[in-house]
């Protein structure tokens, strides 16, 4: 029933059948296209989100562009595209002032545009996100990991202008100045600042011992090594 349910999808989508279809219907044909044909899903649904915006219901398109975004970054391995729909729905959410989800989208965005070098997209975000989470009781302990990234996006483009973000952050959030994730950042400075390889090494691995480096931060640490000694090496 699956590969039916796909097989049809485009053909729905082209005869207009899609914009007449109940919601669960769409997000049942939706499932068995992502299974079955992720690259005509993707193809097909570029226009999904518009008979849900006629309606109103951002949400629900939002949630179709996050799909659509999924199969980009998962399946078909097309960055550009799925940063272009999280973004897309990122901004469907803003539109039912839903700001947990856009922000959760915006940093999708973030992730692959630092992965992409374009580092000062990330930093945008990420100041974006870590300004509005400083604000809140429940959100603000994460507003560090926020500061942190924007710190070591603006550490690959530059040191002065890492140098000068962690003191912007340390006046905007005081927290963050205690923060094991800003000491991280000032002791890789004052490494880079004297061109000491291995003193830079042995705060990623202190800090690494303590909370273990994912692959984005392990991708961002190397950069930055690498322009202290001019090759890529294991930071473990």
């Amino acid at each position: 029933m699956w590969w039916a349910g796909a097989k049809a999808f485009p053909e729905c989508w082209e005869q207009q059948v899609w914009q007449r279809c109940l919601p669960l219907e769409q997000l049942s044909c939706s499932r068995w296209s992502r299974r079955a044909l992720p690259s005509t899903l993707a193809s097909a649904s570029s226009g999904v989100q518009t008979p849900f915006c006629f309606q109103g219901r951002f949400t629900i398109a939002a949630k179709h562009h996050i799909s659509i975004a999924e199969i980009y970054e998962m399946e078909l391995v097309d960055i550009e595209k799925a940063i272009a729909h999280y973004e897309q729905a990122a901004d469907y959410y803003k539109g039912e002032e839903s700001n947990s989800s856009a922000n959760k989208c915006l940093l999708k965005v973030a992730t692959y545009a630092a992965q992409l070098e374009q580092y000062q997209k990330a930093v945008e975000i990420y100041e974006q996100v870590g300004t509005s989470a400083m604000d809140s009781p429940l959100l603000k302990y994460s507003a560090k990991e926020y500061f942190f990234k924007a710190a070591l996006c603006h550490f690959c483009i530059d040191m002065l202008n890492a140098k000068l973000a962690v003191q912007k952050y340390e006046e905007m959030f005081p927290a963050f100045t205690d923060s094991r994730e800003c000491k991280l950042v000032k002791k890789l400075l004052d490494a880079h600042e004297e061109q000491n390889i291995d003193g830079y090494t042995d705060a990623v691995k202190e800090y690494d011992s303590i909370f273990r480096l994912d692959q984005w931060l392990t991708t961002m640490l190397l950069r930055i090594k690498k322009t202290i000694q001019g090759e890529e090496e294991d930071l473990r």
